[in-house]
């Protein structure tokens, strides 16, 4: 879409609306998926379509439209939808150009992955042929523009290419599913490790193991804890659960309620997903929300800054052609200075959290979760003895950080949008049904 249209969009709403933004996406994505260890599909999607957001008789109109030859009907639609539309208790983004350079990474072929999954497949059945292999590539493109009358002109795009491997093993009533996965927008997948990975969970659960019901140490990995703890942080922090009094941190600023080794920060400059700025034009900055396990703030977009009386921090980000709302970029959570060995090391009898399933279970307002363990090792006397199963673990993160034993010294990327450590906490509950 050149930028013509935008400017056209825009010139009309603004003949009839007090202001508007205009936001553009065009996206692209080509899968390579392997299925029951066969390659099952290549299709590349493609989407592009513009939203408009404007502020008309002081309420807030929206549309969105994938046909960008029909710009007066997205304006008449965004006209309609204000005369029914929240009140505007927030302006549009102002005063902010950046365009981001283009991207020179070349990702691998189609050809390329293609082979390199059938590798994959082939390397997995030589350490256990019952085990059933599925394996996906995704080559993503993407640019967004966004506009506003308000003397914004905003520009990015991104090349990322994503491979995860994962594996199903039946035998008789036992199923045992574990993945593996890498995020690249700068160099070649590493599959080597994504395979490695996946065989070292499956060479750890080789062994079956039991644990009783009570209070264990527990480690979460990097993984574990992105989904779980990572996961309600993200959730508790928001400006949006602050302003609908969902948050239980939301009258605690300055309090010091976690471990002071403990700090948890934004930074959308780092990572497959750095973004310098939000999708509401507002630029986004490396932010400290729990600074060595004290309260200092949380994140929000426009609309629910201006609710909670604070301006926004550039966390404005959107699913598709959809409204914006408060979202996280990059979460990381700092490294601690024990390497996850000696952590594990460190357990006379315990338990690791690699995978989970789902989001599990939580009640944001009181910080608590319970997780059921898609994953999860037996430790004995400083060894990996096994996997369990039918094993859940339950706690408050109030509880887990005061009884946090280190966070580990390694650190890694999950999904590209977490980086973050190991975690042992001297006591969770775990419940199992033998």
């Amino acid at each position: 879409m050149s930028d013509s249209t935008i400017e056209q969009i825009l010139k009309l709403a603004s003949g009839r609306a007090d202001s508007a933004e205009v936001y553009y996406l065009s996206s692209q994505d080509t899968p390579i998926e392997f299925e029951n260890n066969r390659l099952k599909s290549l299709q590349t999607k493609a989407l592009q379509g513009v939203a408009l957001r404007l502020i008309y008789k002081g309420k807030i109109g929206f549309a969105s439209s994938t046909d960008l030859t029909r710009v007066e009907d997205l304006v008449d639609a965004a006209i309609q939808t204000a005369e029914i539309g929240d009140a505007a208790e927030f302006e549009l983004a102002s005063n902010f150009h950046l365009t981001t350079p283009e991207t020179t990474y070349i990702p691998p072929t189609t050809a390329e992955l293609v082979e390199n999954g059938k590798n994959l497949i082939e390397e997995v059945h030589a350490y256990n042929p019952d085990i059933i292999v599925d394996v996906g590539f995704h080559v993503r493109s993407g640019r967004v523009k966004i506009a506003t009358t308000q003397d914004v002109y905003a520009e990015r795009s991104s090349q990322i290419v994503s491979g995860t491997i994962s594996g199903n093993l039946v035998q008789g009533e036992d199923f045992m599913q574990a993945y593996s996965y890498d995020v690249a927008c700068d160099r070649p997948l590493d599959t080597n490790n994504i395979l490695q990975t996946l065989l070292e969970k499956y060479r750890l659960a080789e062994n079956a193991a039991s644990i009783s019901s009570g209070s264990y140490p527990v480690l979460f990995t990097p993984n574990a804890a992105a989904s779980t703890l990572g996961g309600l942080f993200d959730t508790i922090l928001s400006g949006q659960a602050v302003v609908q009094k969902a948050s239980p941190l939301a009258d605690k600023i300055g309090e010091t309620l976690f471990d002071e080794r403990f700090t948890f920060l934004e930074d959308p400059t780092l990572g497959p997903y750095a973004r310098p700025f939000d999708d509401e034009g507002t630029p986004t900055t490396r932010k400290v929300l729990i600074d060595k396990g004290t309260v200092t703030g949380f994140y929000w977009d426009r609309r629910w800054a201006a609710r909670g009386g604070v301006e926004s921090t550039g966390n404005g980000f959107r699913g598709g052609l959809s409204r914006p709302g408060p979202d996280l970029t990059n979460f990381c959570i700092l490294p601690g200075n024990t390497p996850t060995q000696e952590l594990i090391a460190s357990m006379d009898e315990g338990l690791i959290v690699e995978q989970v399933l789902g989001a599990g279970q939580s009640n944001q307002l009181a910080g608590e979760f319970s997780v059921n363990l898609a994953l999860g090792y037996k430790v004995e006397k400083g060894k990996i003895v096994g996997r369990v199963k039918n094993t859940m673990v339950a706690g408050s993160i109030f509880e887990a950080f005061k009884n946090l034993v280190d966070l580990s010294s390694e650190s890694e990327w999950v999904g590209g949008g977490a980086y973050l450590p190991s975690m042992l906490f001297r006591q969770l509950g775990v419940a199992s049904r033998q």
